[in-house]
């Protein structure tokens, strides 16, 4: 399946109930496991990013719609990146050498 990096930043209104961070956790990883999602690693950081995860999606389309569905709860805003294991790396360096 494929991974996806995503960092987060609260929004104002997300750092004013920060104290809600651990309950909104348990129902973000709820809501990922309805949508066939796989959370990886949830780590909460100090610097750029308030919030780093992984997680693995079935499609694109599907770590869309969970990104979209997190943002449009007004905590977070998202930045989504697509990650590619070591053996996924082979295939995009052999493709690319042809």
């Amino acid at each position: 399946m494929p991974k996806f990096v995503v960092l987060l930043n609260w929004t104002e209104q997300g750092v004013r109930a920060y104290r809600d961070t651990p309950k909104r956790y348990d129902a973000f990883k709820a809501a990922l496991d309805k949508q066939g999602v796989k959370l990886l690693d949830f780590l909460w950081t100090v610097g750029p990013y308030d919030v780093v995860f992984t997680i693995e999606a079935p499609d694109d389309e599907t770590a869309t719609a969970a990104s979209l569905q997190l943002s449009s709860l007004g905590n977070v805003r998202t930045t989504t990146l697509r990650a590619f294991g070591r053996e996924e790396m082979d295939g995009i360096i052999a493709k690319a050498a042809a």
